[in-house]
């Protein structure tokens, strides 16, 4: 074999070698685009995740706070099924009721009356205060927003419940949670979800570094 075929040879076995080396080159070229679009996707994976963790968080602190409230200070959630505050509380509208003597309610308050065993508590405006038979005790005359008269008659109290603060359209969502106790065992379980959620762990980067 002369000089010139032994050169031919080395080329002819180099040439597939050289070829397998320029597709790695070429798939190591594409890997960083690859990358990034991988890099997007996790981002785009964690700002979900952070989302349901804040939204997770937020509603465990409503729950634990309501629980407080209901259960330990005498606190009440009130559904309004009906639309005798509306507009002020439209139907479906749920309202936070904190208690209160009567000496100190006004006029112009919405306040929550019990009307005895067998009968749904009222929750009307306060259009007149006068005093009763007991120091602490009121005469309540009460009349819805949407009512063109007053209640019946004046309800006699020593102490009722003031609307604090009310939400519409979140009373079908409450009843369907149950009873206060209820507030309890899922505001555990949402802050068990955050702890899980805040738990440091490695991150997948580092580990490949």
């Amino acid at each position: 074999m002369t000089e010139k075929e032994k050169t031919m040879s080395t080329f002819e076995h180099a040439r597939p070698a050289r070829r397998r080396a320029l597709a790695e080159a070429r798939g190591t070229a594409r890997s960083p685009h690859s990358s990034r679009q991988g890099s997007r996707g996790r981002g785009l994976l964690a700002i979900l995740a952070d989302l349901l963790l804040w939204t997770t968080a937020a509603a465990g602190v409503l729950f634990a706070v309501l629980a407080v409230l209901t259960m330990l200070l005498g606190f009440r959630v009130m559904l309004f099924a009906t639309g005798s505050m509306e507009p002020t509380i439209p139907t479906g509208s749920a309202a936070l009721v904190a208690p209160v003597d009567a000496a100190q309610v006004r006029v112009g308050d919405v306040v929550t009356v019990d009307r005895g065993e067998g009968n749904l508590p009222v929750t009307h405006r306060v259009v007149a205060v006068e005093s009763a038979d007991g120091p602490n005790e009121r005469l309540l005359t009460l009349r819805g927003d949407a009512n063109d008269e007053n209640d019946p008659s004046p309800y006699e109290v020593d102490e009722v419940g003031r609307v604090i603060v009310s939400v519409p359209g979140v009373a079908s969502t409450i009843a369907a949670l149950g009873e206060p106790s209820m507030l309890v065992p899922l505001g555990a379980a949402a802050s068990g979800f955050v702890v899980w959620g805040l738990w440091p762990r490695k991150r997948e980067g580092s580990e490949r570094r």
